[in-house]
């Protein structure tokens, strides 16, 4: 389900790697860093479970029996499964049956709901972890220098040219957000702050009430 405006992320090459060892892949990582688009640019069919369509028709036909969703052409993307934890099951129990690798996309926040979850999917599921886009991804790195070939050892000294203050302070400001890199920077600041505000009051009540 490719998509022109969609921009590569470095965790693209590897999302490739694990749809070839694994039945199933999860993406896991905070909210708006990108998973969902990210798991649409590699899918040839999506299901929606948080789609409110209907009166949330799709997350009471996942609650119903998991099994109905699954059908589709692989990868079949499966958008915040957590939200239906017995989705988990469903897809090992899918994976082992079909036997094929690369058959599912699982997306999830960075807090899922995982009571009720049975198996831990070891060996059928791969988990992969996402995270907002860095200055390369971004286009305001050329990527000249590695950082994981330094973390391997790997010290070559090059010439990056001037670094502008006002880019440094603007990309703190913007953040790595996907959908905050085209606003005029005065509203994207905006997109932090209440990013915190979320998270206090909605997902750290999630965890324990």
């Amino acid at each position: 389900m490719k998509n022109e405006a969609y921009k590569h992320r470095v965790i693209d090459e590897i999302v490739v790697q694990y749809l070839t060892a694994f039945g199933a892949v999860c993406i896991e990582g905070p909210k708006w860093c990108g998973k969902t688009w990210t798991s649409r640019y590699h899918c040839n069919s999506e299901y929606l479970v948080g789609n409110p369509d209907n009166n949330f028709q799709n997350r009471r036909l996942a609650e119903m029996s998991p099994s109905l969703i699954l059908p589709g052409e692989a990868p079949r993307m499966i958008d915040e499964w957590q939200e239906v934890p017995p989705i988990w099951d469903a897809i090992r129990y899918e994976v082992d049956k079909r036997g094929t690798k690369g058959q599912f996309i699982l997306t999830g926040s960075s807090t899922p709901k995982v009571k009720g979850i049975l198996h831990s999917g070891a060996g059928r599921i791969g988990r992969l972890r996402m995270h907002t886009m860095s200055l390369y991804e971004t286009g305001r790195s050329s990527g000249q220098v590695s950082l994981k070939a330094l973390c391997n050892g790997n010290l070559t000294p090059a010439l990056t040219g001037e670094v502008d203050l006002n880019i440094l302070m603007d990309s703190i400001i913007r953040g790595g957000w996907p959908g905050n890199q085209e606003l005029p920077l005065k509203e994207a600041a905006l997109l932090p702050l209440e990013y915190m505000n979320a998270v206090v009051e909605d997902e750290v009540h999630r965890i324990d009430g």
